[in-house]
């Protein structure tokens, strides 16, 4: 009778839940003499009934690791004395482009003078001193007004004209010796107030103009210089000039009178072919003696120097000649 209550009951209380209603028959829910069903209850065949295929799609589990350690081998230390070989491109060579001057530009040094670059640019300019030496001028450069000494050796210049100078009173020393000039202006040296010496060796000069007062060494060795192209009594006046010459020119005579300072007078590979007795001494005193003369020379020309005692008997010694 219990059991018969309690099937009631849950029956009663499954029709609240909404469950389908239960066989009243108590002997349908005999649980002492149940007896499963095998095949309503078989757990083999119960995967048959699920399809798996979404589980085959596997899971990779991995481990996420640090990066790996990449060692750096050590730098290459290179011996002491080794040098790297770098091949450099072809440099392209430009010829040289020589400065040229412009005589006819503004005056930049001095009144009338003109520059493409200024003269201490082109030669060397050291404390009044300017040195032009073989730098294939062809003209004479316009100069620094505090010029003392020019140098302009071993050029091309063919002439010296009266404005090369101008305004040069400091000017002492001009220096012109292997160039190829024929021309000196008549005027290119009486303006300059302290020049002392000047040098024209090697040149092709035909004609002496007029010399300051102030000379004191004249050097024009070899060129084409004529008696007659040179002032009458030029160097008269030159009362400390020391040093004169004027070998392997086209003289006839000795120029004279000689000025008493003079040391040395070089005459050689001339023309000269006769001596007048006052050229060193002086014939109307037989006392006089000449010092400072000592170095005469004569050789090369046509005189023959013992023909003519009486021009050298004031000298200390006698002058190199050639005796015919």
């Amino acid at each position: 009778m219990a059991l018969y209550i309690a099937v009631l009951a849950v029956a009663l209380l499954g029709s609240c839940w909404g469950a389908p209603p239960l066989d009243s028959d108590p002997a349908a829910y005999d649980l002492e003499n149940y007896d499963e069903d095998s095949d309503t209850w078989d757990l083999n065949s119960y995967g048959e009934t699920f399809d798996y295929d979404d589980l085959d799609e596997k899971i990779e589990v991995g481990t996420v690791a640090p990066p790996p350690v990449v060692t750096q081998p050590p730098p290459a230390i290179a011996p002491e004395d080794y040098m790297e070989e770098v091949t450099l491109p072809p440099r392209t060579t430009k010829p040289p482009v020589l400065p040229t001057l412009d005589f006819l530009g503004p005056g930049l040094f001095g009144p009338g003078t003109g520059l493409g670059m200024p003269t201490c640019l082109l030669c060397v300019c050291i404390s009044g001193s300017v040195y032009c030496d073989d730098a294939d001028l062809t003209e004479i450069p316009p100069l620094p007004k505090d010029t003392t000494h020019f140098y302009a050796r071993f050029n091309k210049i063919t002439q010296v004209k009266a404005k090369d100078f101008l305004n040069l009173n400091q000017l002492k020393r001009i220096d012109l010796t292997g160039n190829q000039i024929a021309t000196l202006g008549e005027e290119a040296f009486l303006s300059l107030p302290q020049l002392q010496e000047l040098l024209l060796a090697d040149n092709k000069v035909q004609a002496l103009p007029g010399l300051p007062a102030t000379m004191r060494h004249i050097d024009i060795r070899n060129n084409r210089l004529k008696t007659t192209a040179m002032h009458r009594e030029g160097f008269k006046d030159m009362k400390d000039l020391q040093f004169l010459y004027l070998s392997g020119n086209q003289l006839d005579y000795i120029p004279g009178p000689l000025p008493e300072s003079l040391r040395v007078v070089h005459l050689q590979n001339n023309n000269i072919q006769s001596l007048n007795q006052d050229t060193f001494c002086n014939s109307h005193d037989m006392n006089y003696i000449r010092k400072a003369l000592e170095d005469i020379r004569l050789d090369g020309n046509p005189v023959d120097v013992n023909k003519y005692p009486q021009a050298y008997v004031c000298l200390p010694r006698l002058p190199v000649g050639t005796p015919h």
